[in-house]
């Protein structure tokens, strides 16, 4: 039996938590611990996750020694853009949320949701996925085949 399962509905507020984890971690946000945004976002997300045939799909694992509470997170989307050559349905996934609690890392976590989530983006017919990686999980994605690709990446905040 996989350690691995679907987030609930129930899930959205350690869902949030391990989020911040990861957003805390990154250089472009910093590690400001303001958690105010978690109230605006705790509704939208228990409805997206209550949603199983949707577009979104976060799959998590139970902590092993905090009842209650997730070790690990691996959530994305699947998303339309006009097709290609490579990918002529023009369906994509988008990896945007991957977090490990810090107690409960090096544990293969992270690998295994990911597995979960290149699984159920495969059965929707993405032609491939897409992530921003960090140095330190590099090596993960690179050893599920991701490949490096020239960013040209540009973003306008509304």
């Amino acid at each position: 039996m996989s350690l691995v399962r679907r987030a609930l509905p129930e899930d959205a507020v350690e869902v949030l938590r391990l989020r911040q984890v990861m957003l805390d971690a990154l250089p472009i946000a910093g590690p400001d611990g303001s958690t105010d945004w978690h109230t605006a976002a705790l509704p939208t997300l228990r409805a997206r996750l209550a949603e199983e045939d949707g577009d979104f799909a976060a799959f998590v694992v139970d902590h092993p020694d905090r009842p209650g509470a997730l070790a690990a997170l691996v959530a994305g989307a699947l998303e339309y853009r006009i097709g290609k050559a490579g990918n002529p349905h023009g369906r994509v996934g988008y990896v945007f949320s991957v977090a490990t609690d810090p107690d409960a890392r090096r544990r293969g976590y992270a690998r295994a949701c990911m597995e979960e989530l290149l699984a159920w983006f495969r059965a929707r017919g993405a032609g491939h996925v897409l992530l921003n990686a960090s140095p330190q999980a590099e090596p993960l994605y690179a050893s599920l085949g991701f490949t490096r690709d020239p960013d040209p990446s540009m973003r306008l905040r509304l």
